[in-house]
């Protein structure tokens, strides 16, 4: 097993895991993983302050199977009765880790389960009157099952709350508290939490519901300049999408995700873009759920190599070699910004962000620069990049 990197060895981790970790292609541990992995290996607390794109979902899901696997029950689990559960803000974040622990826990009999809304109630319940072992689930359908019985989570031994601003932002703290109430209390369990930014109410909640934790923190300026290259056009409203166009072709851009700050500018940019003959999918809260995984898994697959998104519904959009993120438009919250460029370049792989900035989006610039802590390099696009096809 020396192929998965002298660093990974060194955390003697089960062989079921390596061999898993092997077949992914990880040759170390990414930053997070460094920091976070012997303290979780340890049952200790984790706060983790990290963007998307940095391994965290690796860290965790490496500390969970790594507990069972050393701690197998003495008795079967009863249906519904998790040892593991991880709560994350959207579906597409939910679907992604269910496939990445799938992935890591390949050559194992640990059985995961995703729970979200949107998805067929009655499949879900009865997979939870089956033997399970890790839950991941958003915070909305896990307490509808809590709340009928379905689910039994007062077996969980490790907790893990997932972009706990997200949480936050998208208002389902009082559901997350709720859930929390009915696992052991924090001194029988270990509890990781993670998240992008760590502000006074992510600090009042992770005293609640942590105890001595570890503070890990991955500085979100540092993963955006080191691994992804920022460029930025200036360019009129008008000439934005011509602009767009042209540098999907000129730069031969192999699979690459365009960021829009509005759903109805998604639908309309998504539009164009086909109207013109590509082939592009569209992510947007308002796109039913199960067309959305259809879309993600065309971009995935390499079907699809243009993909229109939100902020909400692109953060759940946890995929390799995605080689250019575009901003079609800047993102109002300097942290979207982060959010969106780390989705290239992850995990230690290079990648190329491109921002189409017009009058509104100086606007943004200023917030994102000192979030950065540099200047974007704003450049006029070559003339032959504004001119029609």
């Amino acid at each position: 097993m020396a192929d998965i990197g002298e660093q990974f060895l060194n955390l003697d981790l089960p062989n079921e895991i390596n061999k898993a970790i092997f077949d992914l292609g990880y040759e170390r541990p990414t930053p997070i993983q460094q920091q976070a992995l012997p303290h979780a290996l340890n049952g200790e607390d984790i706060i983790g302050q990290a963007q998307t794109g940095t391994g965290k979902t690796a860290a965790f899901l490496i500390s969970i199977f790594t507990y069972e696997l050393e701690n197998p029950p003495t008795e079967d689990r009863k249906p519904g009765t998790p040892f593991a559960l991880i709560i994350a803000p959207t579906r597409e974040l939910v679907i992604q880790i269910k496939k990445d622990a799938d992935a890591l826990a390949i050559y194992t009999d640990i059985k995961t389960l995703a729970l979200v809304g949107g998805i067929d109630y009655e499949k879900q319940k009865n997979k939870l009157n089956r033997k399970v072992d890790l839950v991941i689930a958003t915070p909305g359908r896990l307490l509808d099952f809590s709340r009928s019985g379905t689910i039994d989570l007062s077996r969980v031994e490790i907790l893990v709350i997932d972009e706990a601003d997200r949480m936050l932002s998208m208002g389902f703290i009082p559901d997350v508290k709720s859930i929390i109430a009915k696992t052991p209390h924090r001194r029988q369990r270990q509890t990781q939490l993670f998240s992008a930014t760590y502000t006074t109410d992510i600090r009042r909640l992770a005293s609640q519901w942590t105890l001595d934790p570890i503070k890990i923190d991955i500085a979100p300026e540092k993963i955006a300049v080191e691994t992804v290259e920022q460029r930025a056009f200036l360019v009129a409203e008008d000439d934005k999408f011509q602009l767009l166009i042209n540098v999907i072709e000129h730069y031969e851009m192999s699979r690459v995700l365009i960021f829009v700050n509005r759903r109805d500018t998604a639908r309309e940019l998504h539009g164009k873009i086909t109207k013109d003959g590509f082939v592009c999918g569209l992510l947007a809260g308002d796109v039913p759920q199960r067309k959305r995984i259809r879309t993600l898994e065309k971009f995935r697959a390499g079907d699809t190599r243009i993909l229109v998104a939100t902020d909400v519904a692109g953060r759940g959009i946890h995929i390799d070699n995605i080689s250019h993120v575009i901003n079609y438009n800047l993102p109002e919250d300097p942290e979207d910004y982060v959010h969106r460029i780390g989705r290239t370049g992850r995990a230690g792989s290079e990648g190329i962000s491109i921002s189409l900035v017009c009058e509104t989006d100086a606007f943004s610039l200023p917030g994102i620069e000192e979030l950065l802590g540099n200047k974007l390099n704003c450049e006029q696009p070559p003339d032959k990049l504004l001119l029609p096809v």
